[in-house]
């Protein structure tokens, strides 16, 4: 009977490998697979080509992947959460670089900026992050922060995490928060209007600017200070 299983990477001639292929012909030339094995590394029993191949078919593609926390990764079969994080930071330094390419730090002059910079990350996770944008005087993004991952209907968003991230930071002038609605409707909650309240009058009390709190959702977004939270 034949097999369809799909082989281990010492079982591939060597011209074959994912790495001695990047090598010899770039990275360009690897598919997805391949390359998401380099990051892993390892794949356990299966191999590491069967692991990538799982990963990429449950959540989606690479597109899929870019918006993955290291939790949704971790409960991927054969991940956990040290390989989630190892495509997480991969995936990070993808961005940064990036960012570093395109020259300027993104500004956040407006909401629809700081919208834009975020929805391809977050409006289409399963559970729910809040994230803090870290800008300097003139609202160039400095870093972006994860402040916590929750649930699918509830994410924490403690101050003291928010603020000590700031104080982490060389240069913060203001700050702007987000996170994640994975229902698909950017409406605020009562404790979302409550938090940003909070939120605000601590920056105010320690100088730094509050520039918003940003709901993204997969049908859209919302700015709370546009919705008279503050």
């Amino acid at each position: 009977m034949s097999s369809s299983r799909t082989l281990r990477v010492r079982e591939q001639p060597p011209g074959d490998r994912p790495r001695e292929r990047l090598l010899a012909l770039g990275p360009a030339a690897l598919s997805d697979a391949e390359v998401l094995a380099l990051v892993l590394g390892t794949g356990g029993r299966d191999g590491v080509m069967a692991l990538a191949a799982r990963v990429l078919a449950t959540v989606g593609g690479p597109g899929g992947l870019a918006r993955c926390s290291e939790v949704d990764l971790a409960a991927v079969k054969g991940m956990g959460l040290a390989k989630a994080a190892e495509v997480v930071a991969a995936l990070e330094l993808g961005r940064r670089a990036a960012r570093a390419l395109a020259g300027e730090r993104p500004q956040i002059l407006r909401p629809e900026d700081a919208a834009a910079l975020l929805t391809p990350r977050l409006a289409h996770l399963q559970r729910e992050e809040s994230v803090v944008l870290l800008l300097d005087r003139r609202h160039r993004v400095l870093r972006e922060v994860s402040v916590g991952v929750g649930g699918v209907a509830h994410a924490p968003m403690e101050p003291r995490e928010v603020f000590s991230a700031a104080f982490r930071e060389p240069g913060v002038a203001a700050l702007l928060v987000a996170h994640n609605h994975p229902s698909g409707e950017p409406t605020p909650s009562a404790d979302d209007l409550a938090i940003t309240r909070r939120l605000a009058r601590g920056a105010d009390l320690i100088g730094l600017e509050f520039v918003d709190h940003i709901i993204i959702a997969a049908t859209g977004w919302k700015s709370l200070v546009e919705a008279g939270a503050l």
